[in-house]
């Protein structure tokens, strides 16, 4: 079963809404972003987040200290990397914690999926850009590369179902997908996880 990861999660309304919800995962973003939240933020969001969702911590290029600090704190489950994170930060990174990792790749950008199998990380994220632009890109351009990936750009309610045929992804990623006026929006995260949970 496809599962889903609702990102950018910033007000104390958001986890009511995903706690009533029920996605898999959550997303706080820790770099620079309109969605940006800190550890403090962070910290007090996730005390009141249903425990059955897990959440992921999304950075790009973050000094590794912060990383494992926001892990040994357990405030993130999963380690969201969206910067120009290589083989070297992602070997040191794994020397250090046993948080499941996860790579984002621009499709934006030229890439080597050989390089990308090679990567020791345990799930690959292909998004348009950099994460939350809230485009799609050609879901044919996915690469095989044999690990499990969460699927993100451009995803709403309205286009969950035809993405999940498409490209059988390991999971869904959305953000403004489920947003109003760029803050999150209870319907359409209702909306959202039930699309999902329907395929």
């Amino acid at each position: 079963m496809t599962r889903i990861k609702i990102c950018g999660l910033t007000r104390p309304e958001d986890i009511d809404f995903v706690n009533e919800a029920k996605p898999d995962y959550i997303g706080f973003v820790f770099a620079p972003s309109k969605r940006r939240v800190d550890e403090k933020q962070a910290l007090a969001l996730r005390q009141h987040l249903d425990p059955g969702i897990e959440a992921a911590g999304v950075f790009v290029d973050a000094p590794i200290s912060q990383i494992l600090e926001l892990g040994e704190r357990s405030i993130i489950d999963y380690v969201q990397l969206h910067g120009s994170e290589d083989p070297a930060y992602i070997k040191a990174l794994r020397q250090h914690t046993h948080l499941p990792l996860i790579k984002a790749v621009s499709m934006s950008k030229p890439f080597d999926p050989k390089q990308l199998e090679r990567l020791d990380v345990d799930y690959l994220l292909f998004d348009q850009g950099s994460g939350g632009s809230g485009k799609t890109f050609d879901w044919k351009r996915i690469p095989r590369t044999g690990k499990p990936f969460f699927l993100a750009g451009g995803l709403n309610p309205d286009n969950l179902s035809q993405a999940i045929r498409a490209v059988k992804p390991f999971a869904v990623d959305l953000s403004s997908g489920v947003e109003t006026g760029g803050r999150k929006d209870r319907e359409k995260l209702l909306q959202a996880v039930r699309s999902v949970r329907n395929e």
